[in-house]
C-alpha cells in the first residue's frame, strides 16, 4: 500500500480513508485558516533558530506584523526525515497538511510525482530568485522545468569531524586513518572489547556508505536515472568499511547514528562521519573539533564523495488565495541573507543567497572552511524519484555484507536487480 503512494500510483480507492486520517491527524481546516505551518526535519539547535525566526517575522518583520494583526499565526512541527515524507503526502493528498514543508531536495521527487506540491517560479519576483547561488549545486531545486523548492542553505552532507584533543591532525589517507588507528582503538577495562575507537559512524545505512563507493570512482546512478550499482566500486567500497571492523579492528562491531554520536561526545571515540546537522551539539558539548575531508582512498587517489544538496522549502499545493500570498511572504523572510546567517552562526550551516554566501565569516570560521573542502568532492544528490527507490534497494544487500552473510560482489548484483525490478514497477 505504502509502496504504491509512495511510487505515485493512482489511489482513488484510498480517498475517503485519507480524508478521514487527515481529520484525525491535523484538524478541522476552519481551525487553521489563519495559521501558518511549517514542516521540518531539522535538528533541535536549527528548529530554535526557526522559532525565533518565526517570532520575529511576526512581531517585527512589516509583512508579517501585517499578517499578524489580520489573525494570522506561525507555527512549525518536527518530523524525523522518512515521516516527514510520508505524512506530507498523505496530508496534502487529502487536502490538508502543513503550507511550508522543509526538507533536503530529494523530497522533490516524490512529492512532484504525487503532484502534492506546486511551482513555485510564478510566485517570486525573478530578481529574489536570481540571487541564490547556482554554484557548487543550484540552491534552488528545479523537476520537469518547473521550480519546486527553494533552498536556504546547501551542502547537507558527511564530513570527517575529528576531536582535536584526542588528534590533532586528521588523517589525510586512509592507510593513514588505519596505521594510526591501531594505536588509538584500545580495550582499557581488560574485558576483551575497545573501550575507545578511531572512527565511529553509521555505517550500516547506504547513505553513510555512499561517500566510500565514490572514493573508488563508482556512481548510483547515472544522469538517466539508471542505476548503477553492480560496479567494481560498490564491491570494493563494502569491502573496505568490512575491514575497517574485522581486520583493522577500528570501528565499532555494531554502530547506528546514536551510538556513533554518542562515543563521539564522551570521548570515546577520536573521530566520527556526520554532517552539519550535528555541529551545534558537539559545540554544546564542549568538544574541541575540527571538521576535514574524509581520508582520501590509496589505491585511488580519490576522496570519498558525500552526497550534497540543498535544503529548503516547498509549498503545499493545496495552499491557495490570500494564505498563499502570506506564505510566500514567510518563506522570503526565512530565505533572507539575515536569517541564514543566524543558522550559519548557530548550526554551521552554508546559506544559498550570493549575498549571504559571500559573507567574510564563511572564511573566517575553522568548522565552515572544512565544510567546504569536504563539498568541493562531493556529488550532487539526485532529485528525481527513482532516488528513494535507490536507497531501499541498497539496504538489505550491503547490510547482509555488514553482518557476514552475503560477499559484496553478491550484494553488488543484488541490489543492481532490486533497483532495476523496483523501478520499472513504480512505471508501470
Amino acid at each position: 500500500m505504502w509502496r504504491s503512494i509512495c511510487a505515485g500510483l493512482k489511489v482513488p480507492s484510498l480517498r475517503k480513508w485519507i480524508l478521514i486520517l487527515v481529520v484525525l491527524l491535523f484538524g478541522c481546516a476552519n481551525e487553521r485558516e489563519k495559521v501558518i505551518t511549517v514542516w521540518t526535519q531539522m535538528n533541535p539547535g536549527e528548529r530554535n533558530v526557526l522559532r525565533e525566526m518565526l517570532e520575529k517575522f511576526a512581531t517585527e518583520h512589516p509583512d508579517g506584523k501585517e499578517l499578524t494583526a489580520k489573525g494570522y499565526k506561525f507555527r512549525e512541527l518536527f518530523y524525523e526525515t522518512e515521516p516527514i515524507r510520508t505524512n506530507f503526502m498523505i496530508a496534502a493528498l487529502g487536502g490538508s497538511g502543513p503550507e511550508l514543508v522543509y526538507g533536503p531536495s530529494d523530497m522533490v521527487g516524490p512529492f512532484v510525482k504525487l503532484g502534492v506540491i506546486q511551482p513555485l517560479e510564478n510566485l517570486f519576483e525573478p530578481a529574489f530568485l536570481d540571487s541564490f547561488i547556482t554554484k557548487p549545486i543550484p540552491a534552488n531545486t528545479f523537476l520537469e522545468g518547473h521550480l519546486y523548492q527553494i533552498g536556504d542553505q546547501i551542502g547537507n552532507h558527511l564530513c570527517l569531524v575529528y576531536n582535536k584533543d584526542l588528534i590533532p591532525t586528521p588523517p589525510k589517507t586512509m592507510n593513514e586513518l588505519i596505521e594510526w588507528g591501531k594505536t588509538f582503538t584500545k580495550d582499557i577495562n581488560g574485558d576483551g572489547k575497545p573501550d575507545q575507537y578511531a572512527l565511529v559512524w553509521n555505517y550500516t545505512e547506504p547513505y553513510f556508505f555512499v561517500p566510500f563507493l565514490g572514493g573508488y570512482g563508482g556512481i548510483i546512478m547515472n544522469e538517466n536515472a539508471e542505476p548503477k550499482l553492480n560496479s567494481e566500486a560498490t564491491v570494493k567500497a563494502a569491502q573496505l568499511i568490512k575491514d575497517l571492523r574485522d581486520k583493522h579492528g577500528i570501528i565499532p562491531q555494531e554502530c547506528d547514528y546514536n551510538t556513533a554520536n554518542t562515543l563521539f561526545k564522551e570521548g570515546r571515540a577520536a573521530m566520527i562521519i556526520n554532517g552539519p546537522w550535528a555541529w551545534a551539539g558537539y559545540r554544546e558539548a564542549k568538544i574541541n573539533f575540527g571538521v576535514a575531508r574524509i581520508p582520501m582512498i590509496d589505491e585511488t587517489g580519490y576522496y570519498p564523495a558525500p552526497m550534497i544538496s540543498p535544503r529548503g522549502y516547498s509549498i503545499n499545493v493545496n495552499t491557495k488565495g490570500e494564505k498563499l500570498e502570506a506564505t510566500c511572504k514567510l518563506l522570503k523572510f526565512l530565505c533572507s541573507p539575515e536569517v541564514m546567517l543566524e543558522y550559519t552562526k548557530r548550526s554551521g550551516s552554508i546559506p544559498s543567497r550570493v549575498e549571504a554566501y559571500r559573507d567574510p565569516i564563511l572564511e573566517e570560521d575553522e568548522i565552515l572552511r572544512g565544510s567546504f573542502e569536504q563539498l568541493s568532492v562531493g556529488v550532487a544528490m539526485p532529485v528525481v524519484s527513482e532516488m528513494r527507490v535507490i536507497w531501499d534497494s541498497m539496504r538489505p544487500a550491503y547490510q547482509a555484507v555488514i553482518n557476514g552473510s552475503k560477499s559484496p560482489s553478491d550484494a553488488a548484483k543484488e541490489m543492481q536487480d532490486l533497483a532495476v525490478k523496483l523501478i520499472k514497477e513504480m512505471k508501470e
